[in-house]
């Protein structure tokens, strides 16, 4: 296994990307995991590791300031165009999964997104209490941004790798800046949601579905369903809000499945890089 942690400024506001690349890179057509408004690219370090030793190449991003879900999805085309990717798989968690999914949107006609993973996300974030506030976001200091975030996960049971993950998370946020707090959640209130579904039934789904996770309520659950049925669904008994640390075994599970469908092409590139008999 190969693990590249990189730094990726783009012209011409000078953005900058970290990122951890893992696995062949003769592979054009990456597993890319974004994270939610509460974490980075550290928290799927599980995931990394794992799909990397069995030959699929993974990229985990922490994205820089974005203050509009267009500058973000025409910030991570430039990187995919930077990175010479075909296209890429998408893992996205909360935050992350909408952003997958505006991106998937955004890049339809030249194809960017080959599939989804779709994990404790929502479609819509007008339905979020907090979308009047996302104006003055830039303006709150550290502790406030943090305590939006933190507010959001319950305080109901919990086995130890569910109070594992938290403590992993809650200690990676203390890394996260003001600008990067506020830009987060100014996204994750931003009025926008996924306008045209319909456009994405061709593209593979999988939902990722954690029963004892409450960060969201089941409405919002319900509609990202409804948004994509003919998705596939990967059911997850428990694992609280960050089972991609917490049940990563299951997940890593469920993205080999996802991925399987597609084996036959990554293998193809992989020959593309070296001598193939």
């Amino acid at each position: 296994m190969f693990l590249y942690i990189c730094l990726f400024s783009i012209a011409p506001y000078k953005k900058i990307w970290k990122l951890y690349d893992a696995g062949p890179k003769t592979v054009l057509t990456p597993l890319v995991c974004l994270p939610p408004a509460s974490g980075n690219a550290d928290i799927f370090f599980r995931q990394v590791v794992y799909l990397s030793a069995l030959g699929y190449r993974v990229i985990a991003l922490d994205y820089p300031v974005y203050w509009t879900v267009d500058d973000f999805c025409n910030g991570l085309r430039k990187l995919v165009d930077y990175l010479n990717l075909n296209q890429i798989h998408v893992f996205g968690c909360g935050l992350g999964g909408f952003l997958a999914m505006k991106f998937a949107e955004r890049t339809r006609t030249k194809q960017y997104v080959l599939s989804i993973i779709l994990c404790n996300t929502f479609t819509d974030t007008t339905v979020f209490k907090l979308q009047h506030m996302s104006a003055m976001m830039w303006t709150l200091p550290s502790f406030i941004l943090k305590r939006f975030i933190l507010n959001r996960f319950s305080a109901g049971y919990t086995d130890v790798e569910q109070a594992d993950a938290l403590d992993f998370v809650v200690e990676k946020l203390s890394d996260l800046s003001q600008k990067d707090l506020a830009s987060r959640l100014k996204l994750h209130y931003s009025g926008e949601y996924v306008r045209y579904p319909q456009q994405l039934q061709n593209t593979p789904v999988t939902l990722m579905d954690v029963f004892d996770d409450y960060t969201y309520p089941q409405g919002v659950k319900e509609g990202t369903y409804k948004c994509f049925p003919l998705s596939k669904q990967a059911l997850l008994k428990s694992g609280g809000h960050f089972p991609y640390l917490s049940r990563s075994s299951e997940v890593n599970l469920h993205l080999r499945l996802h991925l399987r469908q597609f084996q036959g092409a990554e293998a193809a590139e992989v020959c593309k890089g070296v001598e193939c008999s």
